[in-house]
Formats: structure tokens, sequence, C-alpha cells
């Protein structure tokens, strides 16, 4: 008997809940897509400059989603599972 208790008690049990691992999937979503919204955009001759660099996406989109994204895995680290 006292043995099937102490198996209980040292049964392993996951940090985070169901729900943390879905916020933080879908920050982890959130900035890789910002990361591929901030891809390209380059040219193939140095010599010439493509202006597209500065483009909105690339300027102020991409890096807002990637920070977000970053604030979303930030709450589901702090969210307490318990707490459902």
């Amino acid at each position: 008997m006292g043995e099937k208790k102490r198996k209980e008690a040292t049964k392993s049990r996951f940090i985070f809940g169901k729900k943390n691992y879905k916020f933080m999937f879908i920050g982890l979503a959130i900035i890789a897509l910002g990361f591929i919204l901030m891809a390209g955009g380059g040219s193939d001759d140095p010599n010439i400059f493509n202006p597209d660099i500065f483009s909105f996406r690339r300027i102020r989109l991409a890096p807002m989603l990637v920070l977000i994204g970053f604030g979303i895995e930030i709450y589901a680290i702090l969210l307490n599972p318990d707490k459902a």
C-alpha cells in the first residue's frame, strides 16, 4: 500500500497546462509569420538599390507581429495552469 502511494506522489506532471501550450503555439506561429514577412526585398546586383526593403510590411507590420508574438509567449508562460 505504501509503495502505491509513493508512486502516485512521484507521478510526473507537466509544468504547463493545455491552455498554456495552445497560447505558446499561437505565439510561435505569429513570431514565425513576422519573420517571414520581414524576409526578402534584396537585390542580386549590389549596384542596384531596391526601395522595396523600406515597405510598410517590412518596417512596421512584421516587427509589430514579432513583438505581439513575444507578448503572447510571455502571457502563456505566466498563465496559471491550475486556474481553468
